[in-house]
């Protein structure tokens, strides 16, 4: 199912000409351009468009808002189609840049002359989200890794088993079948999660992180709002989900780490990508990490989602447009408004100086 997001652009000053806006959501939308007349004198002009992570779109809008605001004479387009679609769109010249919940495979990036900008922009917990009606809602119970592998893999099936309530002393807890559910679609957060399970409880999860969901069968959601509403319409149900989807008639799990258990947080995810490396394949344009999961009083699941453009484009226009956009995604003022936004948790300072030596080699 195609899911096209699209920003409201909030309103200029009196002076300024007239916007569009109009909204699209994860459920599917119109397809709405954002441009305005005259634009100011050092106003970019391209038009550009992108595709990827549903879970980026929050934050998309966001972005495209402030930088459409600022370049009334571009546009901008973003379809939440899921990680897989958007980087296989960006291969086949259908979109100027992606959105991807993982980086891009060396077979991936074989298939594009000239190079990749692939930049970390957005940082979001992982949330396991639960619908048990007994529990208190906009709560948590606590879940080691192995407890949560069990959950997902169906080596645990019910909601009192012993495994549970080993991590909840004193809760009471319903006799009530756990009702698994994962994404239908091919997904940047499946392969986080499931990259989670694999270092975390390789004893139980013996799976590897893929972005299709390795178990046949069961409940699935298409996109990130599929995935709660599929949740929220179960009762028993649990899933895995971008923090940002994540509304407070839903449980949530605080996942054990070190021998404590952590519920989510946006400080809490960051610091799991401050107490990790950059990838062996990380180079000066490439910025990917490779996960910390067992860093001391840091949320381990968190989604590293990443903005990835082409190092070179045909058209000037569009060159400067997708430059420009990247870069006011990184800036100070594009990470606090994707966080308004979406939850999100802004990436430091050294991270964004990194960020932007690397889109400034876009031409």
């Amino acid at each position: 199912m195609l899911v096209t997001r699209r920003n409201a652009i909030c309103a200029l000053s009196a002076a300024a000409l007239t916007t569009l806006a109009a909204c699209g959501s994860d459920a599917g939308g119109p397809s709405v351009s954002h441009t305005s007349g005259r634009a100011p004198a050092n106003s970019l002009e391209g038009q550009i468009k992108g595709s990827g992570a549903s879970s980026q779109s929050d934050a998309q809008d966001a972005w495209m808002s402030g930088f459409l605001a600022a370049h009334p004479g571009a546009s901008v387009e973003y379809a939440a189609e899921g990680s897989g679609a958007g980087r296989e769109k960006l291969i086949a010249g259908a979109v100027d840049f992606a959105g991807s919940d993982s980086p891009m495979s060396q077979k991936e990036l074989a298939r594009i002359d000239g190079g990749v900008i692939e930049v970390p922009l957005y940082i979001s917990p992982i949330v396991v989200a639960y619908n048990v009606p007994t529990l208190s809602r906009g709560s948590h119970i606590n879940m080691t890794p192995q407890t949560i592998a069990k959950v997902f893999s169906g080596a645990v099936t019910r909601w009192n088993d012993p495994a549970i309530a080993a991590d909840n002393e004193g809760l009471e807890l319903p006799d009530l079948e756990i009702i698994v559910v994962h994404r239908s679609d091919e997904s940047g957060t499946t392969k986080n999660f499931t990259r989670y399970l694999r270092q975390a409880a390789s004893d139980v999860w013996t799976y590897e992180a893929e972005e299709t969901w390795p178990i046949e069968g069961g409940h699935s959601g298409d996109g990130t709002s599929g995935m709660i509403a599929t949740i929220k319409g179960a009762q028993g149900a649990i899933g895995y989900a971008d923090a940002s989807k994540v509304t407070d008639e839903l449980g949530t799990v605080a996942v054990g780490v070190g021998g404590s258990f952590l519920p989510y947080s946006d400080e809490a995810a960051a610091a799991t990508l401050d107490a990790s490396e950059l990838s062996d394949e990380a180079t000066d344009t490439r910025i990917v990490y490779d996960i910390n999961y067992a860093a001391e009083g840091a949320y381990p699941i968190i989604l590293v989602s990443y903005l990835i453009a082409y190092q070179r484009y045909e058209d000037a226009d569009i060159a400067a447009a997708v430059k420009g956009y990247l870069e006011y995604a990184a800036s100070q003022e594009g990470q606090r408004e994707a966080s308004k936004a979406a939850g999100s948790a802004p990436i430091s300072d050294i991270l964004r100086q990194k960020v932007l030596a690397a889109t400034g080699t876009i031409a």
